[in-house]
């Protein structure tokens, strides 16, 4: 079950923001774990190659690269060293985002125009570049991860550009599937809730002008109907199972990993 034996996996994010797991790092070990061949990109090099020799010490396959998602010709130029390196292309995963707090009167354009760009523009970029690749396979998985902040606004604290890059996510994913639908190719959207990653202590104590990261940790456990936020395990096993063979029917959808958060009332 769920394996991928054979299967060339493209994970952006790859590395880790802090000590730890993040979702695209541990998507990349598990992905590998179970058989695929991952070509992990990352914007750092010592992040990607930390979870490269995590995945060549437990005797898997794959392969490092540094680039930046928002840039059209760096992007495409790691589809093409992949193919080069591998033979194909399977599996892509459009990990990478980020968030940062503020209204649509007080946000910058700047900060609008980077949010999109990081979030939804890499996404597109990825799908772009990924496609040809996959049509010449005859078949293929795109995994994009959005956000409960598509689903979900906060009027204290508003996250304007995050949250319409991660709802763009969900209409770029059903577009896609729709339109290679035929052609074998599926692409869907895992929408994480709150996880515990180490962009919670590197990004969201700093944000929020926290001095104690375990009170926020706290806090955010509290907000879970579960009792507790998700990890980047959650948030893996989830994009491995819509990635495999055995959601080979599945297809424009998403799949909310929240603990329940989405559901709850106020």
């Amino acid at each position: 079950m769920l394996r991928l034996d054979g299967k060339i996996a493209f994970v952006t994010g790859a590395g880790s923001v802090g000590t730890g797991w993040g979702n695209g790092k541990a998507t990349a070990v598990l992905m590998a774990r179970q058989g695929a061949t991952v070509f992990a990109l990352d914007n750092r090099q010592e992040a990607v190659d930390e979870t490269l020799a995590l995945i060549q010490g437990e005797g898997g396959s794959a392969t490092a690269h540094v680039a930046d998602v928002t840039n059209s010709d760096e992007f495409r130029a790691a589809f093409d060293r992949c193919v080069a390196l591998h033979g194909g292309l399977d599996i892509l995963v459009n990990n990478v985002g980020g968030s940062f707090p503020g209204g649509a009167e007080s946000m910058a354009e700047a900060d609008w125009e980077r949010q999109i760009d990081l979030n939804l523009r890499s996404a597109f970029l990825g799908c772009k570049h990924a496609l040809p690749h996959l049509k010449r396979r005859g078949r293929g998985a795109i995994v994009n991860l959005s956000s409960i902040a598509a689903l979900r606004m906060s009027a204290d604290r508003p996250h304007v550009a995050y949250s319409a890059s991660k709802y763009g996510i969900l209409a770029l994913s059903k577009s896609v599937a729709m339109e290679h639908a035929a052609l074998g190719i599926r692409c869907n959207t895992v929408i994480p809730g709150l996880v515990h990653t180490p962009l919670v202590e590197h990004r969201l104590v700093r944000q929020l002008g926290a001095n104690d990261a375990a009170a926020l940790i706290a806090r955010r456990n509290a907000q879970v109907p579960m009792g507790r936020m998700g990890d980047a395990w959650d948030i893996a096993h989830a994009v491995l199972f819509l990635a495999s063979d055995e959601a080979k029917h599945i297809t424009g959808t998403e799949l909310v990993v929240d603990g329940g958060i989405s559901a709850a009332m106020p």
